[in-house]
């Protein structure tokens, strides 16, 4: 390698894994990852296709799908591909596109389920209004939000880091995010931090914020109703929602957290690992297969494709 291209090569910290771990974790990965290619394309493919399928519930699940398909692409492929190799390198430009993928993918997560919770709040709590408020171009507008103030945050956040001059080449990282970007650099990175810590606050603190208020009020109507069936509508399509933004916060949180805790490097990696992979994996099932007329539709598809074959 001679100096230009080391000049434009950065090396990946990767995972640090026993000889005898290397290929049963590849092929785990591997399975895992074309799993959620195959059940969230699927979920796409089927609500695109079905006629009554697309209405804005539905929509919003092709906005989480598209969002995961996306994020574990960014990620898995290279991650697969660094642990069969000993030499770990990327490019300075690869890197930073990967680390905007996958902060894009983190905000527009947290965003799209609050999107999710305001809608669920709407058919419950309102449900003679849902028709009028939830449109289709609503959710259109909505999914436009979601996605341009991501890209607009991180666009920032990236172009804070871009701006820094570099004098390493060791990305500490499994995959290239933008505080093991900044690092590279010998400059002062105090506006990093400081933005990064705003991002981040205001990312997590408005999620939680909105999705708890959402929440609260939809626990007091159904208090206030006394309705068996409302109660039961609302615990069948809240609990599932709850569960994957839990289990989607507390990763990402923790990758947070292990990211300003050095001797904790192995944890960091595997929470920033399964903060792409668990939700998912569990989005098809929590969402698609436990909705009504979602989970109709693949019954039909499997026993037809069932019929067929036999």
């Amino acid at each position: 390698m001679n100096t230009t291209d080391i000049g434009n090569m950065l090396q990946l910290e990767g995972v640090d894994l026993p000889p005898q771990f290397i290929y049963p974790v590849f092929f785990i990965l591997l399975l895992t990852y074309l799993i959620i290619m195959v059940t969230n394309t699927g979920i796409m493919v089927l609500i695109a296709t079905e006629r009554s399928l697309q209405q804005p519930m539905y929509l919003l699940f092709c906005n989480l799908s598209f969002n995961d398909i996306i994020g574990n692409t960014n990620i898995l492929p290279r991650i697969m591909m660094d642990l069969l190799s000993t030499e770990k390198y990327i490019g300075y430009v690869e890197c930073v596109a990967q680390a905007f993928c996958s902060h894009t993918f983190s905000t527009a997560s947290h965003i799209i389920l609050i999107i999710m919770a305001f809608d669920r709040y709407v058919a419950i709590c309102n449900p003679l209004r849902y028709s009028s408020i939830m449109t289709t171009s609503m959710v259109l507008r909505l999914s436009a939000y979601a996605w341009g103030s991501s890209v607009i945050m991180v666009g920032i956040l990236m172009s804070l880091t871009l701006r820094l001059t570099r004098c390493r080449s060791f990305v500490m990282s499994v995959y290239c995010d933008n505080v093991s970007l900044f690092k590279l650099s010998c400059q002062d990175v105090s506006v990093n931090n400081i933005y990064g810590l705003i991002y981040t606050v205001l990312i997590c603190c408005f999620s939680l914020g909105s999705v708890s208020i959402t929440y609260f009020k939809i626990v007091t109507i159904c208090f206030a109703k006394k309705s068996k069936e409302l109660n039961s509508r609302a615990l069948q399509t809240c609990a599932s929602h709850l569960l994957l933004y839990m289990v989607m916060f507390w990763f990402g949180f923790l990758s947070i957290l292990f990211h300003r805790l050095p001797i904790y490097s192995g944890y960091r990696k595997l929470m920033t690992i399964l903060f792409h992979v668990v939700p998912a994996n569990l989005n098809p099932i929590i969402y698609a297969l436990q909705t009504k007329e979602l989970k109709g539709k693949v019954k039909k598809i499997f026993h037809s494709a069932v019929s067929n074959t036999s």
